[in-house]
This record gives C-alpha cells, structure tokens and sequence, in this order.
C-alpha cells in the first residue's frame, strides 16, 4: 500500500474477516497508525508523527 492516505473499515468487519490482532500486526509492520473511533477503525497509512489537536 502506498503511504499517505486515510483507510476506514467498521469494526464489526475487521473482527469478522480479519482479526483484531492480524490487523494491528499488520498496522505496526508497516508503522502506520490505527485509530479506533465509534464503530470504526481508521488507518493512517504514514509513519510520521502524529498529533491529535482536539
């Protein structure tokens, strides 16, 4: 995958096709940043630092 863009997947999915765990592996092999918010996860695909402002 290339870097710099935004992925988003329900929750409800990733448990069911994937795993909680398998993606988090995947997420930190590649060192981008998982955020979970609601019902979804979303993925920065950038290993930059990251700054939440509010």
């Amino acid at each position: 995958m290339k870097t710099g863009g935004i992925v988003r997947r329900r929750k409800r999915d990733v448990h069911r096709e994937l795993g909680y765990a398998a993606l988090l592996e995947e997420v930190r092999a590649r060192g981008f940043h998982l955020v979970e918010c609601g019902d979804q996860y979303l993925i920065i695909c950038d290993d930059a630092h990251l700054l939440v402002h509010c």
